[in-house]
């Protein structure tokens, strides 16, 4: 990059922090806090309150989020098969590497990870790694929505709700499940069903970790002290980590486990040792001929 071109980015990049902490500023100096801090946290953990009117059910904002969030996935995902996949080259652009680069790290993973048994492994991490990371970065977008008591809020992240976490984790185990199944039978529900725990240790690490930064973001907006300029950093930050990390961490385990359960049982010492006795056995007669 040239010096002309990044001093223009530079330029560039001030003016629009510079527009964000203006439009925050006044945002925050013309709302109306409707709750109190306590309020707004506990609500954004139990989802008491701030209910989303659905075909007149009172449903958690999560899962209006959750439906968006599989909507623009599905969308896209026919734009690219139509559109785009048809018109691939042998010398890729920038959209086709990054394309091909993110379905190549999850398809690796599954290999490395479940040598024996990974054809469907890959496809359902690549899903399960894209939705969590497109679900997270949902909540930057700040799309809002009118509650049943008429008040606005954003939309936050799908997996940030207890219910969608433990669906994700419930859903992984048993993906690992139908792994142990179609490869070693019983004796892989046995193996899955021995890692009684893993459903809710999954749940519950990715619920934890997405809640605790919308947690820390929301604190930082509802301080009108430091919502001047700091959300615009630390709200993509912390948002990002989180849904590289909990991606990441999510179907690597499922990876691990599904290739544990899914290897084929190893051969046992004894035959291994009654194989060798007896190859000695018939080596034994060959020699006493050849001295005779």
């Amino acid at each position: 990059m040239s010096k002309k071109k990044r001093t223009t980015a530079i330029i560039l990049l001030i003016i629009i922090e510079l527009l964000l902490a203006a439009g925050i500023a006044f945002t925050n100096g013309a709302a109306e806090k409707h709750e109190t801090i306590k309020e707004m946290m506990r609500d954004a953990v139990l989802h008491e309150e701030n209910k989303i009117s659905l075909f007149g059910l009172s449903v958690n904002p999560s899962l209006i989020a959750g439906y968006t969030v599989t909507g623009i996935i599905l969308i896209f995902a026919l734009i690219v098969r139509i559109f785009v996949i048809p018109r691939f080259k042998n010398v890729p652009g920038k959209f086709q590497l990054v394309l091909e680069t993110w379905v190549g790290f999850f398809d690796n993973l599954a290999k490395t990870n479940s040598p024996h048994s990974n054809g469907f492994l890959g496809a359902y991490i690549f899903a399960t790694g894209t939705y969590v990371f497109t679900g997270t970065c949902f909540e930057l977008f700040g799309i809002q929505a009118i509650t049943t008591e008429g008040h606005s809020i954003s939309l936050p992240a799908p997996l940030a709700d207890i219910n969608g976490a433990i669906m994700m984790g419930c859903l992984s185990y048993l993906i690992i499940m139908s792994g142990g199944i179609m490869n070693n039978k019983l004796r892989g529900v046995g193996l899955t069903l021995k890692e009684f725990s893993l459903p809710l240790s999954m749940s519950f690490r990715l619920f934890g970790a997405l809640l605790s930064g919308m947690l820390v973001t929301e604190l930082i907006y509802f301080t009108l002290g430091l919502s001047i300029l700091l959300p615009v950093v630390v709200g993509v930050v912390f948002t990002l980590l989180h849904a590289l990390i909990q991606a990441y961490v999510l179907t690597l385990l499922t990876a691990i486990f599904y290739g544990e359960v899914s290897e084929p049982p190893k051969p046992k010492e004894k035959k291994q040792k009654k194989d060798k006795n007896k190859n000695k056995n018939d080596a034994e007669p060959d020699v006493k001929v050849q001295e005779a």
